[in-house]
């Protein structure tokens, strides 16, 4: 089908043809409005023409002559016009600074250290993984008319202070790490676990964050937490397979078929912590991905060491405190100690996050393991309201289904 394939090339080229417009022409809004219209345009010309050989170059051309137009349209435009006109169509020849992709040189102006660190995040996303207002609301935890204001702000602030589209040199790189890891790992939970939607994977996502935490090991070996981010991914994504099962229900961990695992990912992320770790730099991503290495590295969920989980976990919270965190440090006191234990750090959440299906599901779950099921078909019943996913409503019902309430 038509759709199937523009949206497979949404997927693919999206992130590619923007990165190409906004370095040509310097303007944000006309980049996104152009890849925009050639979208559209090729739901209607490939269903008259057929699919082309190479989509990115067709969309890329389209783009062009889009902003060809809009150009030609404005006076200030014209010597932008002789730019976008000589355009080529093939990878841009590498420039001398470091970054060897359009899309990481879009990445790090994004992250640019006059924006604020939420704004370089959604900013980015929006921008160079296409994700919409409200996939990015939803990663942020915030309401979409928020994410949207949030977003506006975050351009204009680019037009008025004349943040230049230009990767910074090499000694500067690192202070815009930080932002840079965050939208990759934003990108890869996207994609390993939709916010909203009937799919709950999305890999053409995670693969392209990996594939961007790949070139950034590369670019700066000597910060080991690119490294954990990278390990933290490669441990993530060897489990999606396992995720759900034939009619799309999500499977728990502790129920997946090991077997299904990617052994090659897991030992290959085992061996990125084997080599970062004696570093003794150990950052949020490096002790996110210690945790996930004790999941992968389980023969079954019965022999998991939760109580290391739980350390680990205690020890994430002392440099990265967020409810989230000591969200997933209660599922793992709870399995380490007994549920009425994580249930205790569980109801302290109540307020901090109100409203996040995951807080409810995770009651839910250490309820039905005290034996309280009358409490945990209520809290499930609140998480399935809740839930964004038709996988996650999938399992949930099934969890109301199985307790017989």
């Amino acid at each position: 089908m038509i759709e199937e394939a523009v949206a497979r090339a949404f997927r693919d080229e999206w992130g590619q043809v923007v990165a190409t417009l906004i370095r040509v022409t310097g303007d944000w809004d006309l980049a996104e409005e152009c890849a925009q219209d050639a979208f559209a345009t090729a739901l209607e010309r490939w269903r008259r023409d057929g699919v082309p050989d190479r989509p990115g170059a067709w969309l890329t051309t389209t783009a062009r002559n889009r902003a060809m137009d809009r150009l030609r349209r404005d006076a200030v435009g014209a010597a932008k016009l002789r730019e976008v006109a000589a355009m080529s169509y093939e990878p841009a020849v590498a420039d001398d600074s470091a970054v060897p992709d359009d899309r990481l040189r879009l990445m790090f102006t994004c992250c640019h250290p006059a924006l604020a660190l939420e704004a370089r995040v959604a900013l980015t996303l929006r921008t160079l993984a296409g994700l919409s207002t409200a996939e990015i609301a939803r990663a942020f935890l915030v309401n979409e008319q928020t994410m949207s204001k949030r977003l506006t702000r975050a351009k204009q602030k680019i037009k008025n202070a004349a943040i230049p589209y230009r990767v910074p040199p090499a000694h500067l790189l690192p202070e815009r790490t930080p932002a840079v890891l965050a939208v990759l790992y934003l990108l890869f939970n996207e994609g390993y676990s939709a916010s909203a939607g009937a799919d709950l994977v999305r890999r053409n996502l995670s693969a392209e964050a990996i594939r961007l935490a790949r070139v950034l090991v590369h670019l700066m070996p000597a910060e080991p937490e690119v490294f954990g981010l990278l390990a933290l991914m490669l441990l993530h994504d060897a489990r999606s397979a396992a995720r759900l099962d034939p009619a799309g229900v999500l499977i728990p961990l502790e129920e997946q078929d090991r077997t299904r695992w990617e052994a090659d990912k897991i030992a290959e992320g085992i061996a990125i912590l084997d080599e970062v770790l004696p570093r003794r730099q150990a950052g949020p991503y490096q002790i996110q991905a210690a945790i996930a290495a004790c999941h992968a590295t389980a023969k079954t969920a019965a022999d998991t060491d939760w109580a290391q989980i739980a350390g680990l976990y205690h020890r994430l919270s002392l440099i990265a405190p967020t409810p989230v965190v000591t969200l997933n440090r209660a599922v793992a006191i709870g399995m380490a100690e007994g549920p009425e234990a994580g249930l205790l750090l569980v109801d302290e959440l109540a307020e901090a996050l109100a409203g996040y299906h995951l807080l409810a599901a995770t009651r839910a779950d250490l309820l039905r393991r005290a034996g309280r099921d009358a409490e945990a078909v209520a809290a499930y019943r609140e998480a399935l309201g809740q839930a964004p996913t038709d996988a996650e409503r999938a399992f949930l019902t099934r969890r109301i289904e199985e307790i017989g309430h």
